[in-house]
Parts: structure tokens; C-alpha cells; sequence
């Protein structure tokens, strides 16, 4: 559990000192084509979404801050063009950290209404210690509630915020030409997903998300997830699939009238962890996420 909670707090947090413990020079920003002018970078924190054409470069999450002179060195690669847009999938630091550097150079930050919200505030990490509010100058400028479209590089993409899921200001970026969706971390391919408690998240709230893509999309598309590899349709679906036996199994042991602790003690999820439970997120911090979110009582998606 102490690595799990470890592993998440890295992800969760902005621009503290932990970061300076880690190693960035040795980080490598690796760029893959998986359409047409669509690209997945990934380096250390959340993978990259990036859009080229003539109009310019349109990106998706930033990583951390250390990071940002290596992932503007990997953007030049492939464009010229000056990075214009900088849309964060939601607030944690791992896909906001550049957001600052990024703002500096003149890219316009874009996120949802909550995203700018957390971080203006002080914010509590998965393993209970906090993470102060981030500079102004990381702060999202163009901000929405439900759902925008930007008509860019001759791409429809499309952007929408379901419900509070991950967090509580998740977006999916829907590149409806290029046949391309950038799922945040509302997706870590081959692992359990992060539902952040603390952050607003809600494990049903996933589901809504998972069957609007599955219902734009066809068996060709590319999807970016947060963390892990360029992920396929069928990969999401079993990722569905895997998510509603999560909820189903934790639901019956809440249903049974087990607590927290004797739901972890039961294993509900032990035949899944071998495949699911080796990532960011254990069997036994699944297990208690999900009992936390499905016996909460949840406010407002759009407010906290």
C-alpha cells in the first residue's frame, strides 16, 4: 500500500520539492506519430497529445516542469510553428508542470472550470501531506464546463468534461479527423485507474466517459491514455469491462455490510490483480477506493 500511495503522490503533485530528489536529466522525451500530424510524447509524467499544421502546435498536458525545455525541444522536431494551445486533461502536476514555461513562451493554457479552481487552491495528496497552490502564471486562461471545440490545423477537435471521474475537472480531447482521443488519466493502460478522492474523483463516474468514446469511435482508433502505452478500442473496452467487475465486486461486499477494512481483508479483486494490479494503483488501493467513492456522498460535478 506504501508504494502504491508513494507512486501516486509523485503523480499528483505540483512543483514541490520532491521533484528536485528526482533525476530529469536523464529523462528522454520520446515522440511517436499515430495520425496524420497527431503525435504521443512521452517522458516522465503524463503522455502528450500534439497536434502540428499550419496554424500551429496544439498540445495536450505538459508533464513536469523540469521537463519543459526537453519537451519544447521535441516539439520543434516536428513544427516550426510556435506551441499556440496547451490543454490540460485535468489539474494534477504531472500533466500541468510546464504549464508555467509554456504560458511564458505564449501558449494560451486552456482546462476545465475546475482545474483552475484546484489549482489556485492548496490541494491534499493522495498520502494526506498537500501541495501548495500554483504560480499564476500556470494558471489555465480560457477555462469551460461541459464541452468546447476548436477547429485547428483542419482538425474538429472536440472536448468534452462528463462528469467528476479521476477528478473532478477530467476532459477527453477528441480528434474526430485524425481518428485520435487523448483520454487523460481517466485511462492507465494496463493498470487499475486513479480514482483521486481528495481531488472530487468518483469510480461510476468513469463508465459515462469509457461509453461516450466507445460510441464515437471505430476499430481503428488511436487512444492516448494518461500513463502507459498507445492504447486500441478493444483495449478500452476491456478496460470497461474490468472497471464495472471493480464496481459490481466492491458494491456486493458494501451491499453485505463489510466495512472498508473488511472489504480489503475479503480480496474482492485478487483473480485481477495479476493483470491489472502491477501498475500505479494495487489490488488493496483499488479496493479501498472503490469503497470510499461508493459509499460517499458526492457533490456537484461541477463545483466542490
Amino acid at each position: 500500500m506504501r508504494h502504491a500511495l508513494s507512486a501516486l503522490a509523485i503523480i499528483a503533485m505540483s512543483g514541490t520539492s520532491a521533484f528536485a530528489q528526482r533525476d530529469f536529466d536523464q529523462v528522454e522525451i520520446k515522440t511517436t506519430e499515430v495520425a496524420e500530424g497527431v503525435y504521443m510524447l512521452e517522458g516522465a509524467g503524463g503522455n502528450i497529445g500534439l497536434s502540428v499544421g499550419a496554424d500551429g502546435a496544439f498540445v495536450i498536458d505538459d508533464q513536469f516542469a523540469p521537463l519543459s525545455g526537453k519537451i519544447m525541444a521535441a516539439i520543434a522536431e516536428v513544427t516550426d510553428k510556435p506551441v499556440e494551445f496547451v490543454l490540460n486533461t485535468h489539474y494534477h502536476g504531472d500533466h500541468t508542470g510546464g504549464n508555467e514555461a509554456f504560458g511564458e513562451a505564449g501558449a494560451h493554457i486552456v482546462a476545465h472550470d475546475n482545474v483552475r479552481k484546484r489549482m489556485k487552491e492548496q490541494n491534499i495528496l493522495p498520502d494526506g501531506s498537500t501541495a501548495p497552490p500554483s504560480p499564476d502564471g500556470a494558471l489555465p486562461i480560457i477555462t469551460f464546463s461541459e464541452a468546447m471545440s476548436f477547429h485547428w490545423n483542419g482538425q474538429d477537435i472536440r472536448v468534452w468534461h462528463q462528469s467528476a471521474a479521476h477528478t473532478d475537472g477530467d476532459a477527453v480531447i477528441y480528434f474526430k479527423d485524425a481518428n485520435v482521443v487523448h483520454m487523460g488519466d481517466l485511462m492507465i493502460n494496463g493498470g487499475y485507474p486513479f480514482v483521486d478522492i481528495n481531488s472530487g474523483g468518483v469510480l461510476s463516474g468513469y463508465v459515462a466517459y469509457y461509453e461516450k468514446v466507445l460510441s464515437k469511435v471505430d476499430d481503428d482508433v488511436k487512444i492516448i491514455p494518461g500513463h502507459g502505452a498507445l492504447a486500441s478500442k478493444a483495449d478500452l473496452e476491456a478496460y470497461l469491462a474490468m472497471l464495472n467487475e471493480v464496481r459490481s465486486r466492491i458494491q456486493a461486499e458494501i451491499n453485505a455490510g463489510k466495512t472498508e477494512e473488511e472489504t480489503v481483508a475479503a480480496d474482492p479483486l485478487r483473480d485481477l490483480n495479476e493483470k491489472w494490479g502491477q501498475g500505479f494503483i494495487s489490488g488493496e488501493a483499488m479496493t479501498r477506493a472503490a469503497w470510499k467513492s461508493l459509499t460517499a456522498t458526492h457533490m456537484d460535478d461541477h463545483d466542490h
